[in-house]
């Protein structure tokens, strides 16, 4: 398997190596033109005006060669052009062969190397630096300029490709994560990015399968609850001619709490959906409270306060808070709507013998049922789950809160102006 660390590193070692053959051609196209030949053929050009003629004493060329030499040049050795010993400085450098090039490094074994000036009189000058051939380099930023170019003309197409497809990941899971489970990647590869691909389209299938079950599941039970409901009509109907009022009243009462159970399941399934949109409006809380308290035979106390919310969803809260604390509270329910800073609070309150503490949170989750509870009681059903469902979708919260002598359930929603 080709790991990113591993092509990293290739990608590091190619760049190397691609400076290494470019600087090698650079010096080798130059030939003769290059710094270091461009700075002897000066040298020699200023040693040409320095020394006296061919024919002057040796004693002459002798001087001008001492005058020449420096620390830096210790051995200097003149030659004349057949090849006689004219002068020297340190000890004398053997002679350049018949076929020596000109003004060039001459490479000879114990220290005999030295770099070769044909003058234009025919003769030879000698120079043997302290060190061995200079090897001068390219200038200090010039170098560094030339590795940064060619570093990054590598190594871009390479972590271009990496990001690139680092940055399609990113992409689908931010599609994922807004509801589009139909979102896969393409995988190209043997990484660890593709292998990353493979595990998000793994798990994007699982949850698409998962969703698509658990659509199926409630198609399937809103059949079945349908079922019971068509043969009950039946029923009523086929005994229209010789009814039994308390059947007729148990059935009506079954027929109402499977109509409400299969609208609560619907209406779960599409809160569930977070792409579909609320359709908010301007209302006033303290009227819908009041119509649902009427309803109910509840008592109201509540302040106007304009909010800004879907008004079918927000009635449903009110209802469900309302019947359970009908249902599983005392006789006596109060709700009341206050404004505090920037907040719509709502509190339903009853004089029932309380929710203990371990239980105020799991009242929430879907047909839950009290550890100790009869069958008959029956359970929570969706109805508290569907009311922070509803109050979460609007940017709120519902908790339950231990009342004086029952409980009362907060419901606060911020304040949000319209859009």
């Amino acid at each position: 398997m080709k790991k990113l660390y591993f092509q990293i590193y290739l990608g590091v070692i190619g760049s190397l190596a691609l400076l290494v053959v470019s600087a090698g051609a650079f010096f080798h196209l130059q030939g003769k033109d290059s710094p270091p030949n461009q700075l002897f053929q000066t040298v020699r050009d200023v040693i040409v005006l320095a020394l006296p003629a061919p024919d002057a004493p040796d004693a002459q060329q002798q001087a001008v060669l001492e005058k020449l030499a420096r620390p830096s040049l210790p051995r200097i050795t003149l030659y004349a052009a057949d090849h006689r010993l004219l002068a020297h400085v340190g000890e004398a450098l053997p002679p350049p062969a018949a076929n020596a090039p000109d003004n060039d490094w001459l490479h000879r074994p114990e220290r005999g190397s030295a770099w070769a000036m044909h003058l234009p009189d025919g003769r030879w000058l000698l120079a043997q630096p302290q060190h061995d051939h200079p090897h001068t380099p390219l200038p200090l930023i010039v170098t560094l300029a030339l590795i940064g170019l060619v570093v990054a003309l590598v190594a871009y197409p390479m972590t271009r490709r990496m990001t690139k497809r680092l940055e399609q990941l990113k992409q689908a899971v931010e599609s994922l994560g807004a509801g589009d489970f139909n979102t896969r990647v393409e995988t190209r590869g043997c990484d660890e990015v593709s292998s990353l691909a493979r595990s998000f389209n793994l798990a994007a299938e699982r949850i698409e399968s998962l969703l698509g079950a658990h659509k199926q599941l409630l198609a399937n039970a809103s059949h079945e609850l349908r079922s019971p409901l068509t043969r009950i009509r039946l029923a009523l109907e086929l005994q229209a001619e010789r009814p039994v009022p308390a059947l007729q009243a148990e059935i009506r009462q079954s027929l109402a709490e499977l109509d409400q159970l299969i609208e609560d399941i619907l209406l779960a399934s599409r809160l569930d959906a977070t792409r579909e949109p609320l359709h908010r409006g301007a209302l006033d809380l303290a009227v819908l409270l009041a119509e649902e308290c009427a309803r109910s035979d509840a008592h109201c106390d509540a302040v106007p306060l304009t909010f800004y919310g879907d008004e079918r969803l927000l009635r449903r809260l009110l209802r469900n808070l309302l019947e359970n604390a009908h249902r599983h509270g005392g006789e006596e329910v109060r709700a009341e709507l206050q404004h505090d800073a920037g907040h719509a609070v709502i509190r339903i309150c009853d004089n029932g013998n309380g929710i203990a503490p371990t239980e105020r949170e799991r009242i929430f989750e879907p047909f839950y049922r009290p550890a100790g509870s009869r069958e008959k009681e029956g359970s929570y059903g969706l109805g508290l789950a569907l009311v922070r469902q509803i109050a979460e979708r609007h940017g709120g919260s519902v908790h339950c809160l231990p009342g004086n002598d029952g409980t009362c359930f907060e419901v606060k929603l911020p304040s949000i102006p319209p859009q």
